[in-house]
């Protein structure tokens, strides 16, 4: 089930809704979410829904052993266990035929090749997991005594198959003690409406010129036409990850959750840790805290932990070569801004690592789009004309000519024109309510457009479901 989906839009969230709200004993609300959260994820592949369960249960097992034996072995066999058991699922069914094609590869080998079917959210639900296992062993949260309140943290369906990563401790406290107010109930609806409209309006109608272009063999593509396709690639990328983020965090705090951001504003940025700072915040902090300053043979080595959190940064998008080149293609930004320095970086003019950000960037996302790597080649060429390509082409104009106004739109909503205008009304106690009523008359024209384009559509999946 996707959020893009009347059916989810204007049935299952009202009757989730309804059933919650009826109800005022805590026990009650979080038995109606552990429900529905449980068909949201079976309604498309019923079967995965025990593999959740499994890991919810063994994991669970497990943080309990460590609660019981934190200072001697047991309590790190525990935590080895748990570590074991999840990468070990995680790499059974999203990297294990990559490893073997690799091999067949390089050995002189005929491995069958399995093809199994990659079960949607594992990467998320898997690293929410691990962040509770390891923050036990650290004492730095309790541990849930609870199986169905653990269940309810890894499979509320918010965050379920798309993330953001939530941390246990960020609703440690509300999944015993929350409640929803006014304000609550209405942030959290245009928050979700506002991720609706990223999603259905910019992000559907960005890929239309990205198939346009990309889904073919680009090697006679314009200079002009392979910049126009990345940067709507680029944006397209931004927009339907950061608009299921946006829909989450807003059905979540109807709930009464309020997850952590996902994102703000990456692509005003000026260097490129500021943009990971920005960039799936909740992915980049779980490598920061988990892996960054892990010792490696008795003692943290920088550089090596370094290459180790953007090589997994790039495996955990996907089993092929070209995200981890993605990722290790960052971190070596990443290592030259460190090797700067902070004082060098901020004398460099502003309009020269605003321009420097964004090539980076948009030059990345092409990276992270094509798994072939001729394909990839085509694109490096293409970027500079190295193929013997045109500069333009009329094709590429007309469709920048009829998408101008779609470019233009996406273009500001990649800025915090919303923040902006947020404060301009707030700093004024007479046009607040005016502000509000905006906001409100806003978020209620979003939703009706996007039904009224979901009327039409056939599927409307989101990218990271992928991963």
């Amino acid at each position: 089930m996707v959020f893009a989906d009347l059916f989810f839009l204007y049935i299952f969230v009202p009757a989730c809704l309804f059933f919650y709200f009826i109800g005022r004993n805590i026990k009650y609300k979080n038995a109606v979410l552990i429900v529905f959260s449980l068909v949201f994820y079976a309604w498309g592949e019923p079967t995965v829904v025990f593999l959740l369960i499994l890991s919810t249960i063994v994991n669970w097992l497990l943080g309990l052993a460590i609660d019981k034996h934190r200072k001697d072995k047991l309590g790190k066999i525990a935590v080895a266990g748990s570590l074991v058991y999840s990468l070990g699922m995680l790499t059974v069914f999203k990297y294990l035929g990559f490893i073997v094609e690799n091999l067949n590869f390089i050995l002189p080998v005929d491995i069958p090749v399995p093809h199994i079917t990659l079960p949607i959210g594992i990467s998320f639900y898997t690293f929410q997991i691990i962040s509770y296992i390891l923050d036990c062993y650290w004492d730095q949260v309790k541990v849930q005594k609870s199986y169905f309140k653990f269940l309810l943290y890894v499979s509320l369906f918010p965050q379920l198959i798309a993330g953001p990563i939530v941390r246990y401790s960020v609703i440690e406290k509300e999944i015993d003690n929350r409640r929803t107010t006014i304000s609550d109930l209405s942030e959290g609806a245009c928050r979700f409406m506002i991720g609706l409209g990223k999603k259905v309006i910019l992000a559907n109608n960005l890929w239309t010129i990205v198939e346009t272009f990309f889904e073919q063999d680009i090697s006679g593509l314009s200079v002009f036409a392979t910049w126009y396709t990345v940067i709507a690639y680029s944006m397209y990328v931004y927009f339907d990850f950061s608009g299921y983020s946006d829909m989450a965090i807003g059905l979540g705090r109807i709930f009464g959750f309020h997850f952590d951001e996902n994102f703000t504003h990456p692509f005003i940025c000026r260097n490129i840790a500021e943009f990971w700072q920005r960039w799936h915040i909740s992915l980049g902090s779980f490598f920061r805290d988990y892996l960054l300053y892990v010792p490696i043979f008795g003692k943290r080595r920088v550089y090596l932990n370094l290459f180790l959190v953007w090589f997994s940064t790039g495996l955990w998008h996907g089993a092929s070569w070209n995200f981890i080149l993605w990722g290790l293609y960052f971190g070596v930004f990443i290592l030259i801004e460190q090797l700067l320095g902070k004082k060098r970086m901020k004398a460099i003019p502003t309009v020269v690592t605003h321009i420097y950000s964004k090539l980076v960037v948009i030059v990345g996302f092409g990276i992270f789009y094509f798994e072939d790597f001729g394909q990839l080649g085509n694109f490096f060429k293409n970027l500079v004309g190295a193929n013997g390509n045109a500069l333009t082409d009329t094709v590429a104009v007309t469709s920048l000519v009829n998408n101008c106004f779609l470019m233009i739109a996406a273009v500001a909503a990649c800025m915090p024109v919303g923040s902006l205008l947020n404060r301009f009304f707030e700093k004024r106690s007479s046009t607040i309510a005016v502000g509000q009523a905006l906001k409100v008359v806003y978020c209620l024209g979003l939703l009706a457009v996007c039904t009224l384009i979901l009327v039409d559509a056939t599927s409307n999946p989101f990218l990271y479901f992928r991963f």
